[in-house]
């Protein structure tokens, strides 16, 4: 369930963040001033329009962080789609000489994983 506070503080972050007011949010997702206001005042929720409308206005929000502050905002750069492989056509590699000693997975937010081999 959706909860209003938590979901105006974000809706709050997003203007802050594009340094908007509320009319020029309005103005923007095309909807009326008066809706915002009620919104940002807890006398009305938003509708699935509305939220749709931000979704479509603003790629950086994510829609599972507006609802539900699940993820980041803005948010990351999407990930590469996964590579898939037929595994029929699967093949075994010769046996190397060399053995892994690590593997380090860097992210887009500058942290790091490192797998060592045991």
């Amino acid at each position: 369930m959706l909860d209003s506070n938590s979901f105006i503080l974000r809706l709050k972050s997003i203007l802050t963040h594009y340094e908007l007011s509320s009319s020029a949010f309005a103005d923007l997702i095309e909807v009326q001033r008066s809706s915002i206001s009620h919104l940002l005042n807890g006398r009305n929720k938003p509708s699935l329009e509305f939220i749709m409308k931000i979704n479509d206005a603003f790629a950086e929000v994510d829609i599972q962080w507006l609802l539900y502050g699940i993820g980041s905002f803005p948010k990351l750069n999407e990930k590469e789609p996964t590579k898939t492989y037929n595994k029929s056509k699967q093949t075994t590699l010769p046996p190397s000489e060399k053995n892994i000693d690590r593997i380090v997975i860097f992210y887009s937010d500058g942290t790091f994983k490192t797998y060592l081999e045991k």
